[in-house]
């Protein structure tokens, strides 16, 4: 049997599963947690895949290994390849001055022409000009800028501050489309917007700084180097060794699961976790200058537009914990009360919304009356709000050209009977629910496999549920009212 592996290097943890060439079985997997925080050395990144691998049984079977990853996390080395300072993490906010800074300086319509996208603090862009404005001097050691799936595929191929190859560090489309500093059509970076990000000219900064290597779908980054930490279990292992494990060109984590859910032309995925994202798999590429859609490229060579809500699965947690009730028991009142909720409406941007960009709205939860005020409606009223907040996005996707012919459900919201049943009613679609597995993970062990045999692997993906469709547009209409 013929192995392979795939990470999902997430904010909150590492998890690693090895798969079977032939079938994409799951053989085996490991997980380990990351430090919390929206700032963080990446050395902790390295040390829970080190755990990762072991607590996954180690490498010394698996033939490739690919790494997906958080997207727009900055990673700054020096010239010896040592971390200036900590990354931040694409939920640092700090960067959204500079955001809006760049913004006025170029304009949303020059950005989204020239990268996709318009940058938000979550861009990796923005965050090289918060440091060259808050540590210039930080910014003036800049040799080389990273991304986290960048810098730890960098790592597992043996290189770092003891072999400090600058040049040697790759990256993906997909995971470079989200800097701000990347075209995903031309799929060449965009040199003019990173030196104007990091003040380059100015007294102090420098003026050459290396970025990784764009690699195509499928390409091979190197081999796993020869550390104590990985074995290949192979005499003559080492970095570039052909008796080492290959290792892929690894990807963005939203790009990733696309990949692990075999997402295609028409395929769009909505996924409900603590936030939201909308995303379809497209041979168009987006250019929104309202900002609303993220011009992402995928890791298969299409594009991937996504939207980001604020508020998902939270939504559920705090309806919860006033009606005093597990999610489970949520959805068994949800179910209980007609579409619509008698009329009962839930706006739910309790912490403000980036879809549409409302940063500092409230929730509002309107149309009651003393028939409509039940448990039971307001149950539904949380579900339904919550989808709706996501149909908006998939609205503004589809504004983009995007052809939607069935919606696939994830998140651990969208294994709720309740979510998936209301969800065939929010959204005019076929809707799918996948199996709950780290698609992440398994994304990046069909890249691991790509780069292995040269061809995409096509696995099979188990289907949880599939709810009859039953549109109704009563919900959506209130809701837009």
């Amino acid at each position: 049997m013929t192995l392979v592996a795939g990470v999902d290097s997430s904010t909150q943890s590492c998890k690693v599963v090895v798969r079977d060439l032939e079938t994409g079985a799951v053989v085996r997997t490991g997980r380990a947690s990351h430090p919390d925080g929206t700032e963080v050395d990446p050395a902790g990144w390295w040390e829970a895949l080190v755990a990762a691998i072991s607590d996954a049984g180690g490498l010394a079977d698996v033939a490739a290994i690919s790494i997906g990853g958080q997207q727009h996390g900055m990673v700054v080395l020096d010239a010896a390849g040592e971390v200036i300072r900590p990354a931040l993490l694409w939920n640092d906010t700090r960067s959204a001055p500079a955001a809006a800074e760049l913004i006025a300086e170029v304009g949303a319509a020059e950005f989204a022409e020239r990268t996709g996208s318009v940058p938000v603090a979550s861009f990796t862009l923005t965050k090289l000009r918060w440091l060259a404005d808050a540590e210039p001097e930080n910014a003036a050691r800049v040799a080389a800028v990273a991304l986290p799936h960048d810098w730890l595929t960098w790592r597992l191929r043996g290189f770092g501050p003891q072999n400090p190859a600058l040049d040697e560090l790759t990256t993906d489309r997909s995971d470079a489309s989200g800097t701000s500093y990347f075209n995903p059509v031309t799929n060449k970076y965009d040199l003019d917007l990173l030196h104007r990000a990091l003040r380059v000219g100015n007294s102090g900064h420098r003026s050459a700084i290396l970025l990784p290597r764009v690699l195509g779908p499928g390409d091979i980054a190197g081999h796993v180097g020869d550390m104590p930490e990985f074995s290949t279990g192979r005499d003559s292992g080492g970095p570039g060794s052909s008796a080492s494990a290959v290792v892929g060109v690894g990807a963005g984590d939203n790009a990733g699961a696309a990949l692990g859910l075999g997402a295609s032309e028409g395929d769009v995925v909505v996924s409900i976790g603590t936030s939201g994202t909308v995303f379809a798999v497209t041979d168009t590429p987006s250019r929104d200058a309202s900002g609303t859609v993220a011009g992402f490229a995928d890791a298969s060579g299409a594009y991937l537009p996504l939207v980001a809500t604020l508020n998902a699965a939270r939504v559920l947690d705090a309806v919860s914990r006033l009606l005093g009730v597990n999610h489970d028991e949520l959805g068994a009142l949800a179910l209980a009360a007609e579409p619509g909720s008698g009329g009962a409406v839930l706006h739910p941007y309790f912490e403000g919304e980036r879809t549409p960009n409302l940063p500092d709205a409230t929730a509002t939860l309107s149309g009651l009356t003393l028939a409509s005020t039940t448990r039971e409606n307001l149950a539904r009223a949380s579900i339904e709000g919550m989808l709706c907040g996501l149909a908006d996005g998939l609205d503004a996707v589809l504004r983009q050209g995007v052809v939607a012919r069935r919606l696939l459900l994830i998140g651990g919201a969208a294994q709720n009977p309740a979510v998936s049943a209301i969800a065939a009613q929010v959204f005019d679609l076929p809707v799918v629910v996948p199996q709950p597995a780290e698609y992440v993970a398994l994304g990046a062990a069909v890249q691991a496999a790509w780069a292995l045999t040269g061809t995409r692997p096509h696995w099979t993906v188990d289907i949880a549920a599939s709810p009859t469709p039953d549109h109704r547009p009563v919900i959506r209409e209130q809701y837009s009212r």
